[in-house]
């Protein structure tokens, strides 16, 4: 098969590595790609929300598949696009990928599909949304309606925060047309998981639990990131647990969407929040969390090809995927500043000393090569840098690994958490 992988960041040099390990890959190609992913595909110049050139050049490379890495080309309606030219894309169509273009349109699915959640609020007047915010007093949670690269959601502690960031989005703009809608809900106690599964429309596989890092620092302070490391299998979903999400979550949310008419095809990703009355949901993304998939695809053993293709023709139903029963940790290195201001274009040393240590993946996000066209060289590109995944028959020996290829790495501002994984050590 020829195989186009639409965007540029870890998520997708994650899956462009697991596609090349497919006996049906026959050619990969990656738009815009990065620096890291041009050793394994050929890299496109063209930019991961273009759906018109991606279109036209689908068409004449004759691409059998289409893997959307990113939320927004799929919120935009790539697939929908895609298929009335009779070319297939491994994600979901507008309609459905609405779970994650609007938090309003995600909370109100939860609601009719009977699926637990935090109790909330949808506002378009910040008066209305200030009000109900000292009305409510205690810890809150403020959502941006639309998609904010990861980056609109602010977890306040009291009234007063939360008035603060409703007036930075509906006010100030902070988040564009994006945050002129909020909801207003309740923050929920417990320990966060991510659960991710595919979907051919009818039927669901399950993929390994996870656990992303939000905040920017140890011990989960800073400011919220796009996810500074996880790990994976996430303890704190047991198989009980597992049944739970699956049962009251996943499969309602599959067959209400097929029953409203919009068959969910693709990726679902569950944010889940692992309470005392049990699993809730926070929010749901429509493709593979980043960076969760640098934690889950090294553990895939099964062939991630065949399982899109059953995805995007049906024929999941029976479907058991195989998994290396070691544990992953992978250790995002950003760039200085991040996740506010920061400089490109630092040099990156160390990487092939890191790459020698048994059990280590890089995979790169935000790199390019220093000289265009050729390997060898890399410079930063972007606020997260690298992945470092380590595999371990335990989560201690998963972080030993990884941890050993990151001080094996150096470039000017390089900042990383240094607690990825342990949390899931206390579970031992």
């Amino acid at each position: 098969m020829r195989i186009l992988v639409v965007g540029q960041g870890g998520r997708e040099h994650a899956l462009c590595w697991k596609i090349a390990r497919s006996a049906q890959a026959e050619k990969i190609y990656a738009a815009p790609g990065n620096g890291g992913i041009a050793s394994i595909a050929d890299i496109v110049d063209i930019q991961a929300d273009d759906t018109k050139a991606l279109l036209s050049f689908a068409r004449s490379e004759d691409i059998d598949l289409t893997v959307v890495g990113p939320e927004a080309p799929l919120v935009g309606g790539i697939r929908d696009i895609f298929e009335k030219e009779g070319l297939a894309v491994f994600g979901p169509r507008r309609s459905a990928a609405m779970l994650e273009g609007s938090k309003i349109f995600a909370k109100e699915a939860m609601v009719r599909y009977g699926v637990p959640t935090a109790r909330f609020e949808v506002f378009d007047d910040y008066r209305k949304a200030s009000d109900c915010a000292k009305r409510w007093g205690g810890p809150l949670v403020v959502k941006a309606d639309g998609l904010c690269a990861g980056k609109g959601v602010t977890v306040c502690a009291d009234g007063s925060e939360a008035e603060e960031a409703l007036k930075e989005a509906m006010v100030e703009g902070r988040f564009g047309a994006g945050g002129r809608r909020v909801v207003l809900e309740e923050r929920l106690e417990g320990e966060e998981a991510s659960f991710i599964v595919i979907s051919d429309g009818e039927d669901v596989l399950p993929l390994a639990s996870s656990q992303d890092h939000k905040r920017a620092l140890d011990g989960d302070r800073g400011k919220n990131t796009g996810g500074m490391g996880a790990y994976s299998p996430a303890p704190v979903v047991s198989a009980a647990i597992e049944r739970s999400i699956m049962d009251d979550i996943i499969e309602p949310v599959i067959k209400g969407l097929a029953s409203d008419n919009m068959p969910y095809k693709g990726v679902l990703y569950a944010g889940i929040m692992v309470t005392k009355g049990g699993p809730k949901v926070l929010e749901f993304n429509v493709r593979m969390g980043d960076p969760e998939t640098q934690a889950i695809l090294p553990r895939l053993e099964s062939d991630i090809v065949e399982i899109m293709g059953l995805s995007v023709r049906g024929g999941l139903k029976g479907y058991d995927a195989r998994w290396d029963r070691r544990s992953a940790v992978s250790v995002v290195l950003a760039s200085g500043g991040y996740p506010g201001p920061y400089e490109k274009g630092k040099e990156i040393c160390g990487l092939d000393e890191a790459a020698r240590i048994e059990d280590v993946t890089i995979f790169h996000a935000g790199t390019k090569l220093k000289k265009e066209g050729k390997t060898g060289g890399y410079v930063t590109a972007g606020g997260r840098v690298l992945g470092v995944t380590g595999l371990g028959d335990t989560v201690g020996v998963a972080m030993e690994k990884a941890y050993r290829a990151v001080s094996a790495i150096e470039f000017e501002g390089m900042h990383f958490r240094k607690d990825i994984g342990k949390r899931a050590l206390a579970y031992r």
